[in-house]
């Protein structure tokens, strides 16, 4: 099935695909051909996609993802996990954490819920939050 994988600053992804893993909102999810239509929104995570060279994994901070004849994926921001340096996800924490600040009283839970995600991300690709107030 065909994939596209799509930030505001560009496309990151556009190809043949046997699976998509999805880090959706509700839960993680994999789209396979077949799949029943579904649009769920992204929680931050590691999207992977199987193709018959392997895996390749983006890091997202969220977005949409549109399943049907093929998955196109609408992120908020993201790229490819070997990209993420440091630098970037300490600049990614800084910004949930400064929703997380920022939220009024009846959004705080999901601005904690943010930064959260954000954190494991990191965890997951084995970089340091270094932020040892969270």
């Amino acid at each position: 099935m065909q994939f596209e994988l799509v930030s505001p600053e560009r496309r990151l992804a556009s190809e043949e695909v046997n699976a998509v893993r999805i880090p959706g909102a509700d839960g993680d999810l994999t789209a396979m051909a077949d799949h029943a239509p579904t649009i769920t929104s992204l929680r931050p995570g590691i999207l992977t996609i199987e193709t018959a060279s392997g895996e390749k994994s983006f890091a997202v901070t969220g977005g949409f993802a549109e399943i049907g004849a093929g998955v196109t994926v609408l992120a908020e921001r993201a790229l490819a996990v070997s990209d993420v340096t440091q630098d970037v996800f300490d600049d990614w924490v800084t910004q949930a954490a400064t929703a997380r600040d920022d939220a009024s009283e009846d959004g705080v839970d999901a601005a904690v819920k943010l930064l959260a995600d954000m954190v494991a991300v990191g965890d997951h690709i084995g970089l340091n939050s270094n932020q040892a107030n969270l």
